[in-house]
């Protein structure tokens, strides 16, 4: 793509993509009239009108291009592509006495590569607009009032006030205000967000009510939407293995055909026959097949919040076998809840052991006090200030709550102040919050961490996706980890890991021939997913370290973005097979065959010649609208 939207506005276009005339540059007019120029000499040929000089004439100047071109990729890139086979098709035409079909053929292959090109970069205009774009003004307030600014101008710690029905031009944070702000650009959710003050809001999203004061934090390339659109561009250039393999394919298949082709001339002796058949055996729509599909897979997965980095993470994906889940931040919440309260005192009853518990815990910055706090405030307990508090570290905390001492924390706290604990704790994947009040002990408090909502149904149709085996790697304890795998039905765990593990752990399924994907949280699991055939980073809305340490970003938490990413990879990688199989595979085929037969001759099969440039065309793009479940 030459305009990146990172150096110039998107235009806001229509859903089905920008008007034909839009694309109308001066150099296509050029090329217009070069084909209206050529197709009418040969027509006034035909009708003995013109010369034949003037007929060579126009055909010098309807190949000039295609020389220019084919030359220019043979030397540069040593590719034989249409250009080179249209040339010596019509060469050999011209000299052969085929002089008009070799004409004809020149001018209908000059409108079928022509329709290509253009309906290409009708493609890539309609892949922008499907992301979206950001407001180039902004109205800033200042010293002196308000005014409207460039954005170009704009700098970080501006105030920007961004009005119902307008988009963010920057990446910042709320300071004034309240509304409600379409991130879809963003996150591919469709439900809006609040927004009050100390919100996070991105450029591109749309304040759908309610009005806004934003201090700037990132401007322009830096801003996570135009980060977006950078790698939505730059994943086209990363070729996916199908697509080096098509590539592969028509370096070999080049003087396979010209021998082919002399072979048929020694045994047909006819001009009109080799020309034909140069047309069907032009290995050009090989390199059709794949790259639309890849845009339009690549850019539908953006427009749902699933950054993919280009097409090989695509293909990858769509042929993996095992998903790796870490647990803590990605099957769970990471935000720890009591679920149980269980009173061996008959002195306090459940409120009672968690109202002192919380007070003790008040002061308290560990994840499981915060807990224990949250769950007393929901239930409408007064927690008071304690007295006195001591942060034990690595056991709990102790304090003085209305005249009582209260000891928060693991069971060593309780014994190591010489209280013994009366109930024995189960393994049962709960962490266990251990109270004594006075020196006896008064009961236990258990904590566990919430499953992500939806996870079991993520992990449903991954499996019906064709997943053989669901991983959960985790340097949690064995009990917790097997409890929350047996509730979301994982199929193996391995629990107690360090980082390092859990590359190890990913190595020795390689080498089982296994290809696997890592669902991650992108910061701390960076090892494993660069291990892993494929990284999936959770959360990416915002965060760089999350949109560059995978090689797959979802722009919210929500696990049914993984399967969504699934569900596009196979359907492109598909639409890639129908492509070659049929698209191409099946027209040359048969095309080849009734040149050899002497059914068609070159005027027919350069009309014919359109039809797998077409049927590539519309399976490809077909990408952008048909329904794919969570996308």
């Amino acid at each position: 793509m030459e305009n990146s939207p990172l150096q110039s506005p998107v235009p806001v276009l229509a859903a089905g993509g920008p008007g034909l005339m839009a694309l109308m540059t001066r150099e296509r007019l050029i090329e217009v009239a070069r084909i209206v120029a050529t197709g009418t000499v040969a027509l006034l040929f035909w009708r003995d009108l013109v010369p034949i000089q003037l007929l060579w004439v126009a055909v010098a100047i309807g190949l000039y291009p295609l020389v220019k071109t084919g030359l220019l990729d043979l030397i540069h890139e040593h590719k034989v592509g249409t250009e080179i086979f249209v040339t010596v098709a019509t060469l050999v035409a011209v000299l052969g006495g085929e002089t008009v079909a070799g004409a004809v053929l020149m001018v209908i292959i000059l409108i079928a590569e022509f329709i290509a090109e253009l309906n290409t970069d009708r493609a890539r205009a309609s892949i922008k607009a499907l992301i979206g774009s950001v407001p180039q003004v902004a109205l800033v307030r200042g010293a002196g009032g308000e005014k409207s600014l460039s954005v170009a101008a704009l700098k970080v710690g501006d105030i920007v006030l961004v009005r119902p029905g307008e988009k963010i031009p920057v990446d910042g944070r709320v300071v004034a205000g309240q509304g409600s702000v379409n991130e879809a650009t963003i996150t591919g959710e469709s439900v809006p967000k609040d927004k009050q003050p100390e919100s996070q809001v991105f450029a591109g999203t749309v304040v759908e009510s309610g009005a806004l004061d934003i201090r700037t934090e990132k401007l322009g390339t830096d801003t996570t939407f135009a980060r977006i659109i950078a790698m939505v561009e730059n994943a086209e250039s990363q070729q996916a293995p199908v697509q080096k393999l098509a590539d592969k394919v028509a370096a070999w298949l080049i003087p396979v055909v010209f021998v082919f082709l002399i072979v048929v001339y020694f045994v047909t002796r006819d001009v009109r026959t080799i020309v034909t058949l140069m047309i069907f055996t032009s290995p050009a729509e090989l390199g059709l097949a794949t790259p639309l599909v890849m845009i339009a897979a690549i850019a539908r997965a953006a427009r749902s919040g699933i950054l993919i980095k280009g097409g090989i993470h695509l293909e990858t994906l769509a042929k993996v076998d095992v998903m790796v889940f870490d647990k803590t931040g990605t099957l769970t919440a990471n935000s720890p809840k009591v679920v149980e309260v269980v009173s061996s005192n008959p002195q306090f009853d459940e409120s009672e052991l968690l109202r002192l518990a919380a007070s003790a815990d008040r002061r308290s910055a560990h994840p499981l006090a915060k807990a224990v706090v949250d769950a007393a405030t929901q239930r409408g307990l007064a927690v008071p200030e304690p007295g006195t508090f001591e942060q034990v570290q690595g056991r709990g905390a102790k304090a003085t709550i209305e005249g009582r001492k209260v000891l928060v924390g693991n069971a060593a706290l309780l014994r190591h102040s010489g209280i013994e604990i009366q109930k024995p704790v189960g393994q049962d994947g709960r962490t266990p919050v251990h109270v004594a009040v006075d020196g006896q002990f008064a009961g236990i408090i258990y904590i566990a961490d919430t499953l992500r909502p939806g996870a079991k149904e993520a992990l449903a149709e991954l499996k019906a996706s064709g997943i053989k085996r669901i991983v959960m790697l985790t340097g949690d304890n064995a009990a917790t980890a097997n409890a929350i795998a047996t509730e979301l039905g994982i199929d193996e765990v391995r629990s107690d890991l360090m980082p390092e593990d859990k590359v190890a752990a990913i190595a020795e399924l390689q080498s089982q021939g296994h290809r696997v994907a890592m669902v991650g949280d992108g910061i701390n699991d960076a090892p494993a997913l660069v291990k892993a055939d494929v990284g999936i980073a959770m959360g990416g809305g915002g965060t760089q370290a999350a949109l560059e340490a995978a090689d797959i970003a979802l722009m919210t938490d929500d696990l049914g973005k993984i399967a969504a990413a699934r569900a596009i990879a196979r359907r492109a990688y598909r639409t890639i097979q129908e492509n070659l199989y049929v698209g191409v595979g099946v027209v040359h085929v048969l095309g080849i065959t009734a040149a050899l037969l002497g059914w068609i001759g070159p005027i027919q099969a350069a009309i014919i010649h359109l039809g797998p440039d077409v049927l590539v065309f519309i399976n490809s793009v077909k990408l952008l609208k048909v329904r794919i479940k969570g996308a």
